[in-house]
């Protein structure tokens, strides 16, 4: 078998699933290491954007933050925070956005919290909230999520609702008011999951090479579907190599 780390899994397993064409909006680390390595495997014009405002970077080495001046590298358009959730919020880009998001607690309908775990008022641990994140989940055209495949990440009912996922299940969102959209994949260590078409809960889609079903099965707090679950595929040696040599020669993510 290739010589891979999980980290560079699941910056892979992301790439794949950026479509050609789709404007990739995207933070720090693992999901800004899917974005660039997304246009040498699937998507050669697709479009990155940061918060801070840099559309279109050239990004030659992956930057340490979304405010790394290498962001701004031979940008389309440099623009501010205003630009960048203009593009979210407007009725013809954001259909076409892909937001790349992360959170501490997922629950069945892909609902996140970022912002506390326990009481709000007196928290074990308080995080710092949702950022621009619940904006992304609410008006993109559609999420992929990274999340740790540890217990206490995927519980039945979230401590706190930072960013919206299908709400409820089915109709959720648009009772709610929210565009079409929500999370499409969800990211981990050992598995990958999707969501239902109709009841719009999570299942278990697939699992990495040599991780058991039932390894994923102890960290999940609620009901899971396993039965359309299959093994991921490997990273290939182009993709490790389009990961090390390319996007991140340093091994600032392995």
């Amino acid at each position: 078998m290739m010589d891979f780390t999980l980290s560079e899994m699941m910056a892979v397993v992301a790439a794949r699933e950026i479509r050609d064409g789709e404007i990739v909006f995207c933070g720090t680390g693992i999901s800004m290491l899917a974005a660039m390595a997304a246009k040498h495997i699937s998507a050669p014009r697709s479009v990155i954007f940061f918060e801070t405002g840099a559309i279109d970077s050239l990004l030659e080495e992956i930057p340490l933050a979304v405010a790394d001046s290498r962001v701004m590298y031979h940008t389309a358009l440099n623009g501010g925070l205003a630009d960048a959730f203009a593009t979210m919020q407007n009725p013809f880009t954001g259909p076409r956005v892909v937001g790349i998001l992360g959170a501490a607690q997922i629950d069945p309908f892909g609902n996140l919290n970022s912002t506390v775990i326990g009481d709000y008022e007196r928290p074990k641990v308080r995080f710092s909230g949702s950022g621009g994140a619940c904006d992304v989940a609410s008006f993109v055209g559609r999420t992929i999520i990274f999340m740790r495949q540890v217990k206490g990440r995927f519980v039945e009912e979230l401590d706190y609702l930072t960013s919206p996922g299908y709400l409820d299940g089915r109709d959720g969102r648009q009772r709610a008011g929210l565009r079409p959209g929500g999370p499409e994949l969800v990211v981990t260590d050992k598995a990958i999951f999707r969501f239902d078409e109709n009841s719009k809960r999570m299942y278990l889609a697939g699992y990495y090479p040599g991780i058991e079903v039932a390894e994923i099965l102890e960290t999940v707090e609620f009901f899971l579907d396993c039965e359309r679950a299959v093994q991921v595929p490997a990273v290939t040696e182009k993709e490790l190599r389009v990961l090390r040599e390319i996007c991140d020669p340093q091994g600032l993510i392995r």
